[in-house]
């Protein structure tokens, strides 16, 4: 496993923004697209060429075209905010949705949605989702994708905690893993610190109010779940 950590000053500086709490819906799923750009290009700067002999309004040359075919899987529903500007990048890219949510008492993750055909399309998998937290979604993504028969996956986030990388890269060692950024900790619901929230509720506006904010009111089941993944990164 390789983790990538951009140092562009603009992820930086579109990554404060994002984390800020004023930041309204709209502006937040426009930070979202533009960070997914500028990480995108990063992920994919080392994927495969083809020479293919093309006419310029000068004379033929030998340009490079795209080898692998690249799939898109956006992890519903936070990944979708990231698929626009993926297309935009590459617009012959495949999309397939994958839909996982967090069970909020153990934190593992539950599947509820999978179209896959019945064999990978696509050599390159980019598995898309804002939040790298414990690392459950994205390691029971990759499972999903190996039986599937996908050659090569990288997961594309935002932000990632210690803890997800870690189960991730433990799980997957062969995975690579693009973050904006890489922060401090999980708190004992599991969101990352100082994080953002939660990535779906601030790109779609359904904040619930008090009872949903990141950080209130963990149940005991859910914070030794937390614990137990911190012991594992930090066991002094």
């Amino acid at each position: 496993m390789t983790l990538h950590r951009s140092n562009h000053p603009l992820v930086a500086h579109k990554l404060a923004i994002l984390r800020d709490k004023t930041t309204e819906p709209k502006k937040f799923r426009e930070l979202v697209r533009e960070l997914t750009w500028l990480l995108g290009y990063e992920a994919m700067a080392d994927l495969a060429t083809r020479p293919e002999r093309i006419e310029t309004p000068l004379e033929p040359m030998t340009a490079s075209r795209l080898e692998p075919r690249v799939g898109l899987i956006p992890i519903l529903r936070a990944g979708l905010g990231m698929v626009d500007a993926m297309l935009e990048l590459l617009p012959s890219a495949e999309v397939w949705h994958i839909g996982l949510y967090r069970d909020e008492r153990t934190l593992k993750p539950v599947e509820y949605y999978n179209k896959l055909p019945d064999a990978a399309t696509v050599q390159v998998c980019l598995i898309l989702d804002p939040m790298l937290a414990t690392g459950g979604s994205s390691s029971a993504t990759v499972d999903i994708l190996k039986q599937w028969g996908a050659a090569r996956i990288k997961q594309v986030s935002l932000i990632a905690a210690p803890e997800g990388v870690g189960t991730l890269s433990s799980a997957h060692p062969d995975v690579d893993i693009h973050v904006g950024a890489l922060d401090s900790h999980l708190n004992e619901r599991g969101y990352i610190v100082p994080g953002l929230g939660d990535a779906g509720d601030r790109q779609f506006g359904t904040f619930a109010g008090p009872a949903s904010e990141p950080g209130h009111g963990p149940d005991d089941e859910t914070a030794e779940v937390v614990r137990r993944l911190q012991r594992e990164i930090d066991p002094n």
